[in-house]
This record gives C-alpha cells, structure tokens and sequence, in this order.
C-alpha cells in the first residue's frame, strides 16, 4: 500500500470517527484473552484430569468465558462514539468478576492457578475500562468533571480489590497487612475513637497551625519584598531553618508550648511557614517590567501595584505552596504527636496501636488521616481554579 493511501485511509477513518486503539489498550485486551483463556483450559483440565470432587462449578467456568467475551466485544468498538459502551462493558463484565471472585475467598480449595488467572484477566479488563475513559472527547463541562471524578475512583476501588483478594488468597498474617475487609470493620466498631483523634490532631493542631503558619509567611514574604536587606539577610536562614529535622523539632515543641495540641500546631507553623515563605516572594517577583511600567504610568501606589498586580499574579506560586502545606502539616502534626501528646491523637494511637500489635487500628487511623488530607488538598485546589482561572495551566 502506498503512502499516498494510508494517508487516505487514515482521513476516512477519521472522518468517519473510527480512531485505532492506543497500543496499551491492545496490550491490556490481550493480556485480558491470554489469561482467561488459560484460565478456562485449566478449568477443563481439571474438569478430566482430577475428580469430581475437584471440577469448576459452572459458575466458575463461566467467568473466563465472559472475561473473554467482553475482551472481544471491546476490541470491537473502535469508533470513538463506541467509547462510553465499551467502558460501561468492561466495567460492568470486570465488576461482575470482582464479586465472583471475592465470593471464592470464602470456600476452601478455589484459590488455585486458574483463579489468579482470572484475577489478571479482570484486573486488566477494569485498567482497559479506564483507558476508555480517559479517552472520551466530550465539550460538555459537567461530562469532564464527572469523569476527573469517576476515574481515579474505580481505579482505587479496583486496588483496594486487588488488596483484598491479595491478602486473603496468599492468607498473608494481619500483622504484616490486614485487609481492606477487616480495615473496614475495625474503621466502623471505632468511630468514636476516631472521631475524637480527628478533632485533637486535625481541627485543632493542623487547621490552626496551617493557618498561622501560612498567612505568616505571606505576610513576611511582602515584607521581605519591600526591604533589600531582610531579602539577602532572613531568606537564607529561612532556607536553613526549613531543612531543620522534624523529630528534633517536635521534641523542643513539646518542652516549650506543653504536650497538648499547641505544641503540634507550633511544629505544624514551623513546616508550613517557609514554604510559604520561598514561593510567595518568587510570585511576588513574577510580574514582568512592561507591566509595573503600565502601573506607573497610571501614577499606581505601591500597595495599589501590589493587590492589583503583584498579589494577583503570585496566587499560583501562594497556591502551590497553599497544596503543599496541606500535606506537611498532617505529616507534622502526626509525627509531632509520638513525642509526647495527651491520650488523643492521630499520632498517639498509631504509635500506641503498634505496640500493641493492633495493625488494623493502625490502619483505620491512616485511612481517616489519608482522606482528610485528600479532602484538604481537593478543597484548596478547588479554590485555586476558581481564583486562578486565568493561568495557563487550567485552559483546555
């Protein structure tokens, strides 16, 4: 074939809204067929090699031959009006598997070669479903937001069911790595407990402490703007006191504020404030000559150039270090609270539940400090694109 008519296909194909699948989706329905057809040859193996007592239900033997199904129906659909259904197949078929498969845990003697195989088939089978749709084109704004959502949550849904049936099918000791299940169990028997280790650690020494922390260092950022000297005198050893170890600032903290949650928000200050620092003097200095000369030429004020232009134009640096705080100061104030803390706190009971051998416990505490963190980030991100709207980064 000539170059001139793969160049004609190739626009036809387009024009007719066919795109070709992207190589790892190929790869991914491949492997999808290879390991659910050698599940299913196993299954038939034993089915006339062992007893009775050892042949696949039919249950069992039908879930390779819909994981191959759904694989072929899927590589059918190359127009890219056929995204949604193919994902929405690959989600429903991969689903199904999941639930059949965690049903298995429970009865001896499932847990065999042909099951991780199918464990590879429908992993690969939801991770093709995720590419569909992260491939979808849509001009609809609400269409994209959704999909921003619904992403990332069946991809952590599906690595939570890899957990789970990773650690019970290997019966992997819950000391070393309990499972989601039993996560699960112990996060619902212990909500008080956690509730009240969320208030100590996260209501009162992050929220506090980031606030002070950060508004500080913006603050000192525009004093450090308006003096040459404070410039080339404080930033150096802001530079030096952020690279300071937390395990031996949390201790001094405690000596000094007391082992309630004040010593914490001071160790969450400590983290919080040079980031803040360092990025909102870079923002400060973001505005290019030619428009402090438009400024000037208008007779502007300082202050008048600093919150119509500077400060304007700083709000991606303030939110970057705004996005990064929020994960150093949950960090802080959980490490600061092994070093003395009264009997509350996200940090005292991961460290008193360790020794305990309590490692679902343990587990249940970074669930809750994982997902107000998470929550915490998504907020201020949130924020940043409704203020920071303009910037580059979020033009589509």
């Amino acid at each position: 074939m000539s170059e001139a008519s793969i160049k004609t296909t190739a626009v036809t194909r387009w024009n007719a809204g066919v795109s070709a699948p992207s190589s790892t989706r190929l790869w991914l329905l491949m492997a999808v067929q290879a390991s659910a057809g050698l599940a299913l040859l196993l299954m038939l193996w034993q089915w006339l090699i062992h007893s009775d007592s050892l042949s696949p239900s039919l249950y069992q033997t039908l879930m390779p031959i819909a994981l191959l199904a759904a694989s072929i129906i899927v590589s059918r659909l190359a127009n890219r009006q056929q995204r949604f259904a193919a994902a929405s197949v690959s989600f429903m078929v991969s689903s199904i598997a999941a639930i059949a498969m965690l049903s298995q845990l429970d009865t001896p003697g499932n847990i065999h070669a042909a099951f991780w195989l199918q464990v590879v088939a429908a992993w690969c089978l939801a991770w093709a479903c995720v590419e569909q749709l992260a491939a979808i084109d849509s001009l609809s704004q609400i269409i994209r937001t959704g999909l921003d959502l619904l992403i990332p949550l069946l991809f952590g849904a599906w690595l939570l069911i890899l957990w789970e049936l990773l650690t019970r099918g290997f019966d992997v000791p819950q000391v070393l790595l309990p499972a989601p299940s039993v996560i699960a169990d112990r996060f619902v028997d212990s909500t008080t407990v956690l509730w009240a280790d969320f208030k100590q650690t996260f209501l009162k020494s992050v929220l506090i402490g980031y606030f002070i922390g950060c508004s500080t260092g913006l603050l000192v950022a525009v004093l450090i703007d308006r003096s040459p000297f404070l410039q080339r005198g404080l930033l150096p050893v802001g530079n030096l006191v952020s690279a300071l170890p937390i395990v031996g600032v949390a201790p001094i903290m405690v000596m000094w504020f007391g082992f309630d949650w004040q010593s914490k928000a001071a160790v969450v200050i400590i983290m919080t404030f040079f980031p803040m620092l360092v990025n909102a003097v870079a923002g400060l200095a973001a505005a290019e000559p030619v428009q402090h000369d438009l400024m000037k030429t208008y007779a502007a004020s300082y202050w008048q150039r600093l919150f119509k232009l500077r400060i304007p134009q700083a709000l991606p640096f303030i939110f970057n270090a705004l996005k990064i705080n929020s994960t150093l100061a949950m960090i802080g104030a959980i490490v600061a609270e092994f070093f003395g803390t009264p009997t509350v706190g996200m940090g005292f009971r991961i460290s008193t539940e360790v020794g305990r051998m309590n490692v679902d416990m343990v587990w249940a505490e970074i669930a809750v400090a994982a997902l107000a963190g998470s929550l915490f980030y998504g907020v201020i991100a949130l924020v940043e694109r409704m203020l920071t709207f303009w910037h580059p980064s979020f033009r589509r």
